[in-house]
């Protein structure tokens, strides 16, 4: 099994491995926006040039169902170029997105250090999170912080399917497969009670991570009569690889 399946010419079928935990019958954000982030990488490659900055603007739910995708470079340059998609459902665009992509850098400076030790097993997931099938397609290890603790947390995830079904994922199609659960890991409110519904993604790149656990190190902050925020960090096993950053629309539920 997989995420999605590929129907041809931009089209893919979701799987239920991408339901969400707020309502079985839209995806988790995560799966569509590593759907699109393959789609701008794969528009007009270039050697020697690097994804730096993808901004993913969520109009909506997305539905488990058909979905079509399609990318484009809007300005395009040597040095640095800038991309845009959209992904689409039922005829409606659901999901923008826009993307620089710059000249790699020659050298490295400055080192950062490397994340907490992979936990050598997983923890149980409360109940109201048993069950949806991106939790299901997602192996989650907490290395700091726990589900039933508030604040703060730092946790490896492993992808348990591939993004395309006999197609192994990219760093960066596994790192923004599970960039948007920083908020829901570092969760400050609980979920039962409240939402705390991202509008955005936006994900910096340092580097092509390695290997296929990430780790995710993040903290959410909500500022009565603002808006809520998460932050993450992403590592590899040697050190971070990108940051990510969330909008939240903080309500209580119905």
């Amino acid at each position: 099994m997989s995420f999605f399946s590929d129907l041809g010419g931009g089209r893919f079928a979701a799987t239920q491995h991408t339901a969400g935990p707020w309502d079985p019958a839209f995806m988790h954000a995560g799966p569509p926006a590593a759907l699109l982030g393959r789609a701008l990488a794969r528009t007009a490659p270039r050697s020697g040039a690097f994804m730096a900055r993808i901004t993913f603007e969520i109009l909506g739910p997305v539905p488990v169902g058909e979905v079509a995708v399609d990318a484009r470079v809007v300005r395009p340059g040597r040095s640095v170029e800038l991309l845009e998609g959209t992904l689409s459902a039922g005829g409606r665009a659901a999901m923008l997105a826009r993307a620089w992509r710059v000249t790699a850098a020659p050298r490295s400076a400055g080192e950062a250090p490397p994340p907490p030790p992979l936990p050598d097993s997983p923890g149980a997931a409360p109940p109201a999170l048993e069950g949806f099938g991106y939790g299901d397609a997602v192996e989650l290890r907490f290395a700091a912080g726990a589900w039933d603790e508030f604040g703060p947390a730092t946790v490896w995830t492993r992808l348990r399917v591939p993004l395309l079904e006999g197609e192994e994922p990219s760093g960066m199609e596994r790192v923004l497969a599970v960039a948007d659960s920083g908020n829901g890991v570092s969760a400050v409110l609980p979920l039962d009670r409240w939402l705390y519904i991202n509008t955005e993604l936006t994900v910096h790149f340092r580097r092509a991570p390695r290997g296929e656990w990430i780790c995710l190190d993040a903290r959410t902050a909500i500022d009565e009569g603002g808006a809520g925020l998460a932050t993450s960090v992403l590592s590899d096993a040697d050190g971070p690889v990108a940051s990510g950053a969330q909008s939240l629309l903080v309500a209580p539920r119905a």
